[in-house]
């Protein structure tokens, strides 16, 4: 068994090293330096990719597949404590994953990631292991205030890791991509406060992804005013809806039955935006293997209404 387990590693190991060579120094020539980084999909406006997290139970190859059925051009996979690969496997079993995507032409969009700490040793391993596969964007982790502390002082300390981190970026060809996430302690929920965070660093580096439910459910009618002074900053786009329960507390629904204003896509096609989008399915449990079926149809039913969206900007 031993023996049989290092030879599945030296296989993995080696098909790792291979799609290094070849293709490493085509992943550093496509990274831009202003505005939005380059899509893999070359010239094809907003590829639209869509969050994987429910899809834990099934192999690389039925995901793949479904995937593929559904119509997107990639997927946004949890790379992380808990998703598709665990970081500690990642130069192992990531190769994997890339692979079986491109037997049915499609790609890893985004990695989604625990990346927030450019000190971490597993930072420089996950990262070089991405831009060696040819993945050009992935989500950061989040910083959490402690609201018993000075809110712009807590932003002052993370700007030089947020530095670091993005100077990192730049050298392997990546952009990652922070999350505005709604909540009483998200550093970006309110959104002023990640332009501070990202003040002089190229978007290229670390950009924005912007969660138009979350800055909705933070702004409510004054989100037009947050995405024009972020919009200079965006990278990628979230998709996804949601309503007020009794008033008090957000409750995710599908794409259109919610609170996102239509006009939203309007407004982010008069800005020449030109990155992915990726849409969340997330009013359904994804923790349970057996609503699988469910979510495909929640998620092709979702891009329908996406799409419809997008052709009436």
């Amino acid at each position: 068994m031993k023996d049989s387990k290092q030879a599945e590693y030296s296989t993995n190991r080696r098909k790792f090293m291979h799609i290094t060579s070849a293709i490493a120094a085509g992943s550093m020539l496509t990274h831009t330096s202003t505005g939005q980084a380059a899509d893999s999909k070359g010239s094809k406006k907003n590829p639209i990719c869509v969050f994987t997290k429910p899809f834990n139970s099934l192999s690389f190859d039925e995901l793949a597949d479904r995937i593929a059925e559904l119509g997107f051009d990639g997927i946004e996979a949890p790379i992380r404590k808990g998703g598709h690969v665990e970081p500690e496997q990642v130069e192992q079993r990531l190769p994997e994953l890339v692979e079986a995507l491109e037997k049915r032409n499609l790609e890893i969009t985004i990695m989604t990631s625990d990346v927030n700490d450019p000190d971490d040793p597993a930072t420089e391993r996950v990262l070089r292991t991405a831009a060696t596969l040819g993945i050009k964007r992935y989500r950061m982790k989040y910083f959490k205030y402690d609201l018993q502390q000075s809110v712009l002082s807590q932003i002052d300390q993370w700007r030089p890791k947020l530095k670091q981190l993005a100077a990192m970026n730049h050298d392997f060809g990546l952009t990652g991509v922070y999350q505005n996430h709604a909540g009483p302690n998200y550093l970006g929920a309110p959104l002023w406060d990640l332009r501070m965070a990202l003040q002089d660093i190229a978007p290229s580096d670390i950009g924005v992804a912007y969660d138009i439910r979350h800055a909705t459910a933070e702004g409510g009618m004054s989100w037009p005013v947050t995405f024009n002074m972020i919009e200079p900053f965006i990278d990628t786009v979230y998709v996804k809806d949601f309503v007020w329960k009794e008033g008090k507390k957000p409750a995710n629904v599908p794409l259109g039955e919610g609170r996102i204003d239509p006009t939203f896509f309007k407004t982010l096609a008069n800005t020449g935006f030109s990155g992915p989008i990726s849409l969340h399915e997330e009013y359904l449990d994804h923790r349970k293997p057996e609503l699988v079926p469910q979510h495909l149809a929640a998620i092709k039913a979702d891009l329908a209404t996406l799409r419809t969206m997008l052709a009436s900007e």
